[in-house]
């Protein structure tokens, strides 16, 4: 045991540097899969925590305000009904911020689909004008307990006397109003926006569309203005976050392979560039069993140091990461996995670098205790047809020799280059996620986002007055009136939003993926969350239900929309007149011009009103969501380039020990020192060409087909792909080729000049 720790000491002292990368190499990797697993976790357990906790209802219908809900209590698998509750849709005010509201009446605190208060008190009849935020909309609105919000109109202020957590879908201005809870003596009185909602607790939750489609066969297709179920709204909780640590596991386990290959490709070398050594432990004693341990328990005993690290890094600092990050880490440390989780991903990281090494030590093992005898012929073998041509040509014979030894198409140097290519091919694909990310800000209208603003109207202001109000803006290039409303798919098991936007002659500029513009009657584009939710093609014709009233739109076309999960159809604000002539635009989407601020414009069009009737607000970019992401792919980034680090030294000690074997040769053929130096360099630099050439050409199709697969696992559709630009890849490309030559020359030129008798030593 004392030979072997000796042994493993000293070659620590002359491999640290190599040693050092490959333990902050294990440090990231372990980095990355921790924190992918917070993010599931915060993606996912705290919505499931509170619909728990709350009882949730996984089923809620509005209905009319006289409409009969009881028979749905005595429907199989009913578990248990909330409400009915009288509800009544208004807008609410505070601090300058306005917000869309349902407003609904409950005397008592339910039982079922019971809000969690996170602040405050629940409503009480000592004060009737009390009422319970939900939290998203209380963050929205910046009230909290004590604060007043004002309603339009005449009607009194109320005041906020509690902020509760609610498993329902969240506050999305212009898309989802937020829930506010009053007592029934305090309800608005607005007869035209009342109505009733009932949530429905289902004994077997698989079974949601089959109750929905029962409950509205109870009440009829008529009765029902919209249906929500729980489904829908926890995939809206986990949102982006589950796309990050979809990302972040997705890199983790790539950068776990890439660091495992260069492991095992680290102690191949090391093993072919110690093979006296091995032979003399050999001859004074070591058995195989010992020097394969001497290998593999050093190289574990890395792996070890960086996983334990990385633990105790996520475990003392992963809290105290800015952004939602740190918000992530802090609520998976209380989870009750979250122990054996922060011990099982560095174990199996060690054991996977263990594994991949093992075949490297049993190597190292089998080495014949006698040296043998190398020969000094040229590093792969015979001059290829190409290469004398070259030197025929009066190319440098130390550019034909480098390129010769990488390009022989031997079992090594092919290795190399698919070690290497493996983390610049994933590089590749983390610069392609930057670049998708940087074309929603830069190019937003090619994104699905061709408005910069959405300004809704009340029934004050007539269509004419509001144009005339955005014409006179400067900075406002174009406005386009429309209308959404909520309507029912086919079986009317769930709400998607129907739009129009535009006219016959103003079309509104749709961003598609597929198909073509809607320009005819009762012609529509749809979002890809749509057509996967009615398992339609563009081409096809959808009957939906809006109001009561039956709407068949013919698909033509698929556009890019990253609101409401891409359940969305969309025509012109003609079509729809053609069902109701009295339709009026109630919301305009405006463009603005090169270099306006959305958020000066919108405080400018709120304050031209001066009384409310117009609410402008900036378009919510989904990238903004994704801001995290960007640390987060520079993190991944110098991760990987710190696995390609460690296989390109790799690869230069591999070439340097190939000089050395070649030097005595190549000096009696007449080459200088700075010839030979030259062939290691391009040798080196040949090699990292050829992989970034299969990085480049594997990593831009998987990153296209990676987003693009997100992108309709999340309803946006694919299309919104987008590559690295072509300066960007070729700055990529030669900093890659570049610093390898850098890191070469060093190593290469003391080779080069060593004395003969050394080299006569090292190959005998």
């Amino acid at each position: 045991m004392r030979a072997t720790l000796r042994w493993a000491h000293s070659d620590l002292r002359t491999h640290r540097g190599e040693a050092l990368f490959l333990v902050l190499a294990t440090v990231g990797v372990v980095v990355s899969l921790l924190l992918a697993t917070a993010l599931f976790g915060y993606a996912t357990n705290p919505w499931e925590r509170v619909f728990a906790q709350s009882r949730g209802a996984h089923v809620w219908i509005h209905v009319g305000p006289s409409m009969q809900t009881a028979g749905l209590a005595r429907l199989d698998g009913i578990e248990s009904v909330a409400g009915p509750y009288s509800t009544a849709s208004t807008t609410v005010s505070s601090r300058g911020a306005r917000a869309s509201v349902e407003i609904r009446g409950t005397a008592e605190r339910p039982a079922v689909e019971r809000p969690l208060l996170t602040s405050g008190r629940w409503l009480d009849s000592a004060a009737p004008d009390g009422v319970v935020l939900e939290s998203s909309l209380a963050r929205a609105l910046l009230a909290g307990p004590g604060d007043v919000l004002t309603l339009p109109g005449a009607a009194p202020p109320v005041t906020v006397l509690g902020v509760a957590d609610s498993p329902e879908p969240r506050f999305r201005q212009g898309e989802q109003p937020g829930l506010v809870w009053a007592l029934p003596s305090a309800m608005p009185r607005t007869d035209a926006d009342g109505g009733q909602v009932i949530g429905l607790r289902l004994a077997d939750p698989g079974d949601t569309d089959y109750a929905v489609q029962r409950a509205v066969t109870v009440l009829g297709a008529g009765a029902v203005r919209e249906v929500s179920t729980w489904q829908q709204a926890r995939t809206e909780a986990q949102g982006d976050n589950r796309l990050l640590g979809q990302i972040l596991g997705l890199f983790g386990l790539g950068a776990l392979v890439a660091a495992g290959l260069a492991v095992h490709g680290a102690i191949s070398t090391r093993i072919r560039g110690h093979l006296r050594d091995i032979s003399i432990l050999k001859a004074i004693g070591f058995t195989p069993s010992q020097v394969m341990r001497v290998f593999l328990l050093q190289h574990v005993a890395y792996a070890l140091l960086g996983a334990m690290a990385a633990a105790a890094l996520i475990q003392a600092l992963g809290s105290r990461l800015p952004g939602r990050l740190g918000d992530a880490v802090g609520v998976w440390q209380g989870l009750p996995g979250h122990a054996a989780t922060l011990a099982g991903v560095p174990v199996g990281v060690v054991l996977f670098i263990g594994a991949t090494t093992g075949l490297a030590a049993w190597r190292a093992g089998r080495v014949s205790p006698v040296p043998l005898l190398r020969t000094t012929a040229a590093a792969g073998g015979r001059l290829s047809n190409v290469s004398r041509r070259a030197l025929g040509l009066r190319v440098p014979p130390a550019l034909v020799l480098g390129c010769h030894r990488t390009f022989t198409r031997s079992p090594r140097s092919l290795a190399t280059i698919a070690r290497l290519a493996l983390p610049l091919t994933l590089i590749v694909v983390a610069m392609s996620s930057w670049t998708t990310i940087n074309r929603f800000h830069s190019a937003p209208e090619k994104m699905g986002l061709a408005a910069a603003l959405t300004v809704r109207a009340d029934d004050s202001p007539s269509d004419t007055v509001t144009r005339a109000l955005l014409a006179r803006n400067p900075e406002v290039a174009a406005a386009y009136p429309g209308i959404e409303v909520a309507a029912l798919v086919p079986g009317q098991t769930a709400t998607i939003a129907l739009r129009g936007f535009g006219t016959a002659v103003d079309p509104y500029p749709y961003t598609l993926a597929e198909g073509r513009l809607a320009h005819g009657p009762d012609e529509a584009v749809a979002g890809q969350g749509l057509l996967d939710l009615v398992d339609v093609q563009v081409g096809s014709w959808v009957r939906m239900t809006v109001s009561g009233r039956p709407q068949i739109l013919h698909i033509v076309g698929r556009s890019i929309e990253p609101d409401n999960a891409g359940r969305v159809i969309s025509t012109s604000l003609d079509t729809l007149r053609e069902n109701d002539p009295e339709l009026r635009p109630t919301l305009y989407q405006v463009q603005l011009r090169d270099g306006a601020d959305p958020h000066r414009v919108a405080i400018q069009l709120n304050a031209a009103v001066g009384r409310g009737h117009l609410d402008a607000q900036v378009v919510t970019n989904p990238a903004d969501g994704l801001s995290p992401l960007r640390s987060v792919v520079v993190g991944l980034l110098g991760i990987l380039a710190l696995i390609a680090l460690v296989d390109l030294l790799t690869a230069i000690g591999s070439a340097v020990r190939e000089s050395e074997r070649d030097l005595l040769a190549f000096k009696a053929n007449g080459l200088a020192p700075r010839q030979i130096t030259t062939i290691t360099v391009t040798a080196t630099g040949c090699t990292v060409l050829a992989a970034v050439a299969v990085a480049l050409a594997l990593g831009l199709p998987l990153a296209h087909w990676l987003i693009d697969a997100q992108g309709r696992s999340s309803g946006i559709g694919a299309g919104i792909a987008q590559v690295p630009s072509a300066l960007a890849l070729f700055a990529f490309g030669s900093a890659a080729m570049l610093g390898a030559a850098a890191l070469a020359t060093l190593p290469a030129t003391r080779t080069s000049r060593r004395r003969l008798a050394d080299t006569l030593s090292a190959v005998a």
